[in-house]
């Protein structure tokens, strides 16, 4: 140790109770403590030009590159992370934060969770890294090219290094094993790898890469595929650390049910969970609006599908209700055409089968919508004869459906200029 450099500063806030448990700091103490703009100057003079050595070193690193560069300082220093390190020239050990290390490398820490106490046991753990290195991980680790000052402390550089340069879906796992996020990506590798630059000094994306011990993957074949599983991946493992396509759908949809006289009724409901409508819309006035043409065009009566209140049957007023309403017209008879506005429906619906790059060489992708429906996606060789679509659903995983994926295979069929049923 040839200098050190240590002082309180006032954080212009009232320190909250839990820092002040945490580590001994009041507000008294730092009353008349400099605010960091006082000593931005100090602190760049004394790092500028060396190693930036840290537990989780990103972590550190990237709150003191912000609030410098706010103050006109641009900290631009190799890093190394201790964590990392530890974890290559002392392996086995159970955990790897801090204290736990010095425990078990008998390094004496004092002042824990203070700034200049925690800054000492990192240096005594350094040197005795240094000392152990006997494959050269420091020196590798201060490479250009080298990954290992980018990444999350917990996450092996060699599961960053097998990612693959194709579409697909990536999953970032906690300690346990749990998945906490959920991304997808044209380019695994690249997107991967996006995450781990930057220098966000926010306290959540910081705690986030604490997080991930490590990554596992799924490739898909096309960027379509990705954007469908991201969404399925998301709706099943709701992982910590994804905010978006976590709100409820608030969807509405035809639902058809028999009712006590055995007339077939088709109502506007707000979509529920586990319900599989006969046909989705977001605004319940284009869906009123969809029900009257269907009413108007089948003469189905307006009272038994919901559009009217009023006990005297409008329809009955111009003739399009035969009279179900008040019994005139068998429930086989009305029942037979609410059938053909159900099939007229789902037969304006458009039906598309995607076929795109598989996986492999010998292999393509298919994703099917079936009748304005995501019935699911999967692969097939490329030399196989496909001659239906029924033929085609041997081979696909059927998905369940929402309407960012339905969008997604719209705006795809639009942008291709798909027409209904093409290959």
């Amino acid at each position: 140790m040839v200098d050190q450099y240590q002082t309180l500063v006032n954080p212009g806030v009232k320190i909250p109770a839990y820092i002040t448990a945490l580590t001994g700091i009041t507000n008294e103490m730092v009353a008349d403590a400099p605010y960091f703009e006082d000593v931005a100057g100090e602190i760049y003079a004394f790092l500028k030009d060396h190693i930036f050595v840290a537990h989780h070193v990103n972590f550190d690193h990237s709150f003191l590159k912000f609030h410098l560069a706010h103050y006109g300082y641009d900290l631009n220093v190799r890093k190394l992370c201790t964590v990392r390190l530890s974890r290559k020239i002392f392996p086995g050990f159970p955990s790897y934060s801090l204290g736990n290390l010095c425990q078990q490398l008998r390094v004496p820490l004092v002042n824990r969770h203070r700034a200049g106490g925690d800054a000492e046991a990192t240096a005594k753990l350094f040197a005795m890294l240094v000392e152990a290195d006997v494959n050269g991980a420091i020196a590798a680790a201060l490479k250009p090219s080298s990954k290992e000052q980018f990444l999350p402390p917990n996450l092996p550089v060699e599961q960053v290094r097998a990612l693959p340069a194709q579409p697909g879906v990536y999953y970032f796992h906690d300690e346990k094993g749990k998945v906490i996020y959920v991304g997808k990506a044209k380019n695994i590798s690249k997107r991967v790898n996006s995450h781990f630059t930057g220098n966000n000094a926010g306290r959540q994306r910081q705690e986030f890469m604490r997080n991930i011990h490590s990554i596992s993957f799924e490739p898909t074949g096309t960027e379509l595929m990705a954007f469908i599983l991201e969404s399925v991946e998301i709706k099943r493992l709701w992982p910590a650390y994804n905010y978006s396509q976590k709100r409820v759908e608030a969807r509405f949809g035809f639902y058809l049910f028999e009712d006590q006289q055995g007339y077939l009724r088709l109502a506007i409901e707000k979509r529920r969970k586990h319900t599989v409508p006969l046909f989705s819309f977001n605004l319940m006035l284009d869906g009123r609006n969809r029900l009257k043409q269907l009413v108007a065009k089948f003469e189905l009566c307006p009272k038994l599908c919901f559009l009217q209140t009023d006990p005297n049957c409008v329809g009955r007023a111009d003739h399009s209700c035969h009279g179900a309403c008040e019994k005139q017209e068998t429930p086989e008879t009305y029942n037979q055409r609410v059938l053909e506005a159900i099939r007229h429906l789902q037969d304006e619906q458009p039906s598309y089968v995607i076929m795109g790059n598989g996986r492999g060489v010998g292999e393509q992708s298919c994703v099917l919508m079936e009748r304005g429906k995501f019935y699911g996606m999967g692969y097939v060789t490329r030399d196989m004869a496909v001659t239906s679509v029924e033929m085609l659903k041997d081979f696909l995983t059927p998905y369940p459906e929402n309407e960012y994926i339905l969008n997604l295979i719209r705006q795809y069929a639009v942008t291709k200029g798909l027409s209904s049923l093409t290959a």
